[in-house]
């Protein structure tokens, strides 16, 4: 009876290590299958406007979400640390909060929170048009292009989603229209 427990019990401890071992690869689409990102024109807590047009040859996560979502609260300190670690590879990181109450829970948040990157107000509507927001938070991966490579709903993985993010840092910008 002993040495079947610990056979057990060593077939369990592989399956648990292999499991949460191994970080699943981004799923980055192939070029071909991206469509374009919709566009966007909205105002930051400045008052300053941030349109993913204005981004042109970055590669840009659109990071839906809300600051009574727990899940966006766990990511937001990740995305934080991509923003200030791949600035200068290319990335940008853009915050679409879908606060019904807009800046007045918004605005403190990001403040307390020190969010490096642009915050703006979204709408359900453009959350659609992204894929929908059934399960907050929603990340989408842009590339330097303007198309859609992923997107996840729910918490992302953050070294798969990091991996991802290199992969389409190292991606020519393969669209002669943008720079």
């Amino acid at each position: 009876m002993h040495r079947i427990n610990s056979r057990i019990l060593a077939v369990v401890v592989a399956i648990v290590f292999l499991s949460t071992s191994a970080v699943a690869p981004a799923e980055i689409k192939p070029v071909p299958a991206r469509r374009a990102a919709p566009g966007f024109s909205l105002k930051n807590q400045n008052d300053r406007t941030v349109s993913l047009d204005q981004f042109r040859g970055k590669v840009i996560l659109v990071n839906f979400w809300a600051t009574w979502c727990h899940g966006c609260k766990q990511e937001i300190p990740w995305y934080m640390e991509f923003a200030k670690k791949y600035q200068a590879s290319g990335l940008v990181v853009i915050g679409i909060s879908i606060d019904d109450d807009g800046w007045k829970s918004v605005k403190p948040f990001i403040e307390e929170n020190k969010v490096n990157y642009p915050v703006v107000i979204g709408t359900e509507q453009l959350g659609n048009q992204y894929g929908g927001l059934g399960s907050m938070p929603v990340s989408v991966l842009v590339d330097r292009a303007g198309r859609i490579a992923d997107s996840h709903s729910g918490v992302v993985d953050k070294g798969a989603w990091e991996q991802g993010m290199r992969q389409l840092l190292n991606e020519p910008n393969q669209d002669a229209s943008r720079p």
